[in-house]
Order: structure tokens, then sequence, then C-alpha cells
């Protein structure tokens, strides 16, 4: 007997700023520790997922809601023994601002989902009936009006905004300068001890405190920072080779490219650029 299949598909919808979306159903998946540069905001389908975020473990059954922040560190694995299948969206947090801004009348920072997972029927539909307009409708003026309808329910119901940032010591500050670097260099074969001679601190200390503030080690810090890259250069162009896209990104081979990719991704490179190229409405 055949053995069950992950199946994935990834779009894009330009018409709501290039708002990305995912149909997925994993059956052995298990994503590293990872971060987006958007939100995910995903509906469980079937099964239960388990997943971290927030410093702890969450189970999120089916018809559940699954609420990340922008850049927060979470991963992913099947709760149960057949898996689990879900469809999601991760709105950049400029989109759900301007989202906030309807709801707030006033410019606000980005909201904050506090809750990890939320049981919520009401709106679970809502997002599955967006879901499938998305996925099935051409109508740019429908598709608008019901993200911007569906996404000020959500907030409504769900988001606060983002608790404002404690005062920074010196030490968060020498973080915060080394996350801007590996975000400005991440292509580069950058060494820790580099990093910490620009601090004037210790390499092991300088570690063990940016990945207490920032939840990845350095090195995987920049990971997300080159597979962030990889995919904007992926939903750009159907033709970008991917031994061009991996050199491009720091990655050593197309190999190396295709292993991070897929860990944080469920999806090879290439499944990853044909998906947004072939369901890429305009």
């Amino acid at each position: 007997m055949n053995k069950p299949t992950n199946q994935v598909r990834y779009s894009s919808a330009n018409d709501l700023g290039g708002l990305e979306l995912l149909d997925a159903q994993f059956h052995n998946h298990t994503f590293s520790r990872h971060v987006h540069e958007g939100y995910c905001i995903n509906v469980i389908e079937s099964g239960a997922q388990r997943f971290y975020r927030s410093g702890v473990n969450h189970l999120a059954p089916q018809n559940s809601i699954v609420l990340v922040n922008a850049d927060q560190v979470h991963d992913g694995s099947k709760a149960v023994e057949s898996g689990w299948s879900y469809r999601a969206m991760y709105p950049t947090p400029e989109l759900l601002s301007d989202v906030s801004l309807e709801l707030q009348g006033a410019k606000r920072d980005a909201p904050w989902f506090p809750q990890a997972v939320v049981s919520d029927a009401f709106m679970a539909n809502k997002l599955r009936e967006l879901f499938s307009v998305l996925s099935q409708s051409r109508n740019t003026l429908e598709r608008e009006t019901l993200y911007l309808c569906t996404m000020l329910q959500l907030l409504s119901r769900h988001a606060k905004q983002a608790k404002p940032l404690l005062a920074l010591t010196n030490e968060p500050q020498f973080v915060r300068r080394m996350r801007e670097y590996l975000d400005e260099h991440f292509a580069e074969n950058i060494s820790m001890q580099s990093l910490a001679d620009s601090a004037e601190l210790s390499p092991f200390y300088l570690a063990r405190l940016f990945t207490k503030t920032v939840g990845l080690p350095p090195h995987a810090y920049q990971v997300q920072r080159r597979i962030r890259k990889a995919k904007q250069l992926l939903r750009c162009n159907s033709g970008y080779k991917l031994s061009d896209v991996a050199t491009d990104c720091g990655f050593s081979d197309q190999s190396h490219l295709n292993r991070h990719f897929k860990r944080a991704l469920g999806v090879t490179p290439g499944i990853y650029q044909r998906n947004c190229h072939a369901l890429n409405y305009r």
C-alpha cells in the first residue's frame, strides 16, 4: 500500500499586496524553528498540529485557528498519526497595519496576537470563505472586500496592540545591531568573532545573548534571512535558476538551499517557484 504523501501548494495574490497563501496537508513533515516576514494565520482543516510559539508548545486541533506574529520563532509537526491539513495566509505587518488603521481610525503599530491557538467557529468559517474566494475568484473587488472585512473581524476579536518595548539596556542594543548587520550582510560568510569584536564582547557571551533575545542562534537567524531573500527571488522571476538563487542568497550550493528551504517551508524551492507563478493572480 502506498504511503500518504505531503501535499503543499503556495500562491500569492498581487491584488492584495502580494499576500502569500498556502494550502497544505502534511503526514510526516517536521518544520524546523523558523520565522516569517509576515504573520501566519491558518485554519486547521483536519488532524492536529503541535507547534512552538512564545516559549511554549501548543496543540491546535481541527477547526482551530493558529496565529503566529511576524518574525516570531515557531515550528510545527503532527500531533496525531494521520498528520494535519490547513489553509494559511501570511500578511505582512504593513498589510495588517493598514487594516488596523481602518479599525482604530489612527495609525498604530502593527497588531499583536497574544494567543497562539483560538477556538472560534465563526471566525474559522469566515477565514475558510476568504481562502475559497482567493483561490477561485478573479474578481478583484470581491477579493479585496472580503479580505478587508475578514481581517477587520479577526483583529477586532483576537488582536491587541503590540506591547511597548521595555527600555533597552546596552546588552540588547548589541543584539539589535547584530540583527541589523545580519539583515544587511545575510549572504556573506560572517564569523562570530568579528561580530563579537565589534561589540567588544566574547563570542560565547554574545551568541548566548543573541539566542536568548531572538529565539534563534545567530547562524540560524542568518539562514532565515537567506530563505526570505530566496522566496522573494523565486516569486519575482519564474525563470530564475535555483543554482543562481542559492549563490545570490549565500548558500553553498543548490542542495544546501533545498535542505534549509524545505525544512522551513515544507516544500522545495522549485515547487514553491512553480506554485507562485502558476497561481499568481494579477
